[in-house]
């Protein structure tokens, strides 16, 4: 038997670290996968948002949501928020950081859709910044990359990068991927260890 796809092993470290009541984020709502995964991790009493720069990428994941049996009756309720990543400190409550269990990213284009509208390393990174200071301890972050596509591989290496350099007694971070197939897409992740205090992660 095969090793788990990104994907699956994405989701395999997000459910591992939540449960019923928790709070996540879907940084990348895209056509709603990972929405709708978080939406059934964290159930009814749970929270989820997401969000995308893309109307139709939110439109998308709504009618994803709302095809579940019952209406969704046993998903947690999501918001979903028409903005990029990067905002998503400010868009939360203030009372929220420190509290998320987990926060998904899947980088690129929504799938469908141009591929000329991509994540940027800039604003994701600034959006990884703002998720590590949004989790609890114990909480999980897991970064999607897209290697293959135009400016997916400077992406990736910019992820990689800003993973490498967090201090190891803040988290944890790993990195799971297939070498045989160098373009293939790919996972990064982290485990979050301390709380961070004002003066190591201001907000921006």
């Amino acid at each position: 038997m095969g090793f788990l796809s990104v994907l699956s092993q994405a989701q395999q470290w997000v459910k591992s670290r939540t449960g019923p009541g928790d709070l996540a984020v879907d940084a990348t709502a895209g056509n709603g996968s990972d929405t709708l995964f978080l939406a059934r991790t964290v159930g009814p009493r749970g929270r989820v948002y997401a969000f995308d720069v893309q109307p139709a990428a939110l439109e998308n994941t709504r009618r994803r949501l709302e095809s579940e049996p019952d209406g969704g009756a046993a998903l947690a309720p999501a918001e979903l928020v028409l903005a990029g990543h990067e905002t998503m400190e400010a868009a939360l409550p203030a009372e929220l950081r420190g509290r998320v269990a987990a926060v998904m990213f899947n980088l690129g284009y929504l799938p469908g859709a141009s591929s000329t509208l991509i994540t940027r390393p800039e604003t994701t990174i600034a959006a990884l910044e703002s998720a590590v200071r949004l989790l609890r301890v114990g909480g999980a972050l897991t970064v999607v990359a897209y290697p293959g596509h135009e400016g997916g591989k400077e992406e990736a290496e910019a992820v990689e990068a800003w993973a490498a350099g967090l201090p190891q007694t803040l988290a944890q971070t790993v990195v799971y991927r297939f070498p045989q197939k160098p373009a293939s897409p790919y996972l990064i992740a982290l485990n979050k260890y301390k709380r961070l205090t004002p003066s190591l992660g201001p907000a921006r």
